[in-house]
């Protein structure tokens, strides 16, 4: 699987790991790969934390970080999502002020419909946000991006920045070189990508529909190979409906230099997710990943539930542009995580995630290192059967 991008980082195999667990990001490192820690749900304070915790679990390898930079959301042309210049503060209030009242009402009563009660009262904010007081603002908005990437540039082990929803300001990538430090975009587009290559973005994320999260409508079988063409020489990576060494080795095929993969790290051993939504994903299918807005505005692919099923209801008031869904559910979220705990709830029925078609193969916890070595099996399983049947054809 030796390509061009492990010379560039020093990595054994070209598979990148997405990840908001940081344990799986230092497995998937550890054995080979690079790991990225997702950041959009760490406040700076958090997000420094987490990246000494890798930094002291690695041995010096490098490893990624990956954050939100959107090139357009509710009130940006305003000046709105900015942080402070001397606090590092984003003034969420403002955000706050522009969810509509009659969304609040409606969540309640989706809530009650499942029973899920208020929140304790000292149960306390529902995130920390990100300079944004706890409000359910995470990293939507570039003054949070903007936090996360001044905390990932101060440890040497960073050797690659990501940003989703469109390139980084050239300022980010700018300062990202300067710290000898590789730049990577998500697209779902052409017009996209070749955006993102003009800005200076080092490598393009190709990512197909079947990916989970936030995803674009056409296909990686399309996809890939287009932006390949697109952004040449420029190193693509192909993501979405990637989680073995044969769809590894059907990416590299359309010219990818490596692959993205995320959904195949939520059932891993060192994954930071519930039993219950463990449990969900070990028995969902591939229609069950539905792309929805109820996540944070833009259409992202989540684990089908009651909640997403909710969000499609006539009585639905409709989604918000990005960040107010997200802020408008936040406490919802902490409350439905809460009600969950107890054996038999109703609100185990609106519990989900973030999660891609090929949530279908994954039907058991296995290591993360174990993954990554399956990886390199069926690669070479792949290339080899392949090759096996042209010098047959070519035999004959």
């Amino acid at each position: 699987m030796h390509t061009n991008l492990c010379d560039e980082f020093g990595i054994d195999v070209p598979i990148f790991a997405f990840s908001h667990c940081r344990d799986v990001v230092a497995a998937v490192t550890n054995a080979g790969g690079l790991g990225v820690l997702g950041a959009l749900a760490f406040s700076p304070e958090q997000l420094e934390l987490e990246l000494r915790w890798i930094d002291d679990h690695v041995d010096g390898k490098p490893y990624g970080v990956d954050t939100v930079m959107p090139m357009s959301y509710a009130g940006k042309e305003d000046g709105l999502g900015q942080a402070d210049a001397q606090t590092g503060q984003v003034d969420s209030g403002v955000f706050q002020d522009m969810i509509p009242k009659e969304t609040r009402q409606w969540i309640e009563r989706v809530l009650e419909e499942y029973e899920v009660p208020p929140l304790p009262e000292n149960a306390g904010a529902p995130d920390s946000g990100v300079g944004g007081g706890g409000t359910g603002l995470l990293g939507w908005t570039e003054g949070g991006g903007r936090n996360h990437v001044a905390v990932a540039l101060a440890h040497e082990g960073v050797k690659l920045l990501v940003n989703a929803l469109g390139p980084p300001p050239k300022d980010i990538i700018d300062l990202a070189h300067e710290h000898g430090v590789k730049v990577a975009a998500l697209t779902g587009a052409v017009e996209h990508a070749q955006r993102q290559k003009q800005a200076g973005v080092d490598i393009i994320v190709a990512q197909g529909t079947e990916a989970g999260g936030h995803t674009g409508e056409i296909g990686s079988m399309v996809l890939i190979p287009d932006i390949v063409d697109a952004v040449a020489p420029t190193p693509v990576l192909g993501a979405g409906g990637i989680a073995n060494g044969r769809q590894a080795a059907a990416a590299m095929a359309l010219g990818a230099s490596g692959v993205w993969t995320g959904s195949v790290w939520l059932t891993v051993r060192e994954a930071d997710v519930s039993p219950l939504v463990k449990e969900k994903l070990f028995a969902a299918r591939p229609k069950d990943a539905v792309r929805s807005r109820s996540l944070s505005g833009k259409p992202a692919r989540l684990l089908r539930t009651a909640w997403t099923e909710a969000w499609e209801r006539e009585d639905c008031p409709g989604t918000l542009p990005m960040p107010l869904q997200y802020m408008a559910c936040s406490e919802a979220q902490t409350r439905i995580g809460m009600a969950a705990r107890k054996e038999g709830a109703k609100a185990r029925e609106l519990i989900g995630m973030p999660v891609g078609q090929v949530v279908g193969s994954l039907t058991q916890e296995i290591s993360s290192a174990d993954v990554i070595y399956q990886f390199i099996d069926e690669f070479v399983e792949a290339t080899e059967r392949l090759q096996a049947s042209l010098d047959a054809a070519n035999a004959s």
